[in-house]
């Protein structure tokens, strides 16, 4: 179906062009003058971003993303808590290692998506994967890791549905 890709790749390039052209407003401000090289910058962006990362099937519900957010922000003050509380009681102990978590989500976008989340959670880092796992340095391997990834899993796939849509 040519012309469902086609609409597919010009959602993509509406969406990624706002999105380039809003950090730059973030960054830069709102004068014309700035607006218009912003508008010029992102419109570049976005090209280049459509020849390095062509849309693929797949697409985001937002609104289930959105509704995650203070599930992310809780695990992140807690995770955060627990690892200052780590590094500054040398008495607690620390167990690193690596974890193999058997992942379900096929590799693409939404798999990425997947890692760069669990990325920014203290205490894992996504380091190595291959089709069927994904290896996390963890700095305790005596918690449940591959528990709290397959929760995360379940929770954020929700929002990252691959296979459907055009992203």
């Amino acid at each position: 179906m040519p012309g469902h890709a086609t609409e597919g790749r010009r959602r993509a390039a509406i969406a990624r062009g706002a999105g380039f052209l809003a950090l730059w407003v973030v960054l830069i401000g709102l004068d014309p003058v700035d607006l218009a090289v912003g508008a010029s910058a992102a419109a570049a962006a976005t090209w280049t971003s459509l020849r390095l990362l062509p849309p693929e099937a797949g697409r985001v519900r937002f609104a289930v993303l959105v509704a995650l957010l203070p599930r992310f922000l809780w695990q992140s003050v807690v995770a955060g808590v627990d690892v200052a509380r780590r590094a500054f009681h040398p008495r607690v102990p620390l167990q690193p290692d690596f974890v193999a978590y058997p992942v379900n989500l096929p590799r693409g976008p939404a798999r990425n998506a997947f890692e760069t989340i669990t990325s920014l959670l203290p205490g894992t880092v996504p380091c190595d994967e291959d089709a069927q796992t994904i290896t996390y340095h963890c700095l305790d391997v005596a918690q449940p890791v591959v528990e709290q990834l397959a929760a995360d899993e379940r929770a954020y796939g929700r929002a990252l549905v691959p296979g459907r849509g055009h992203g």
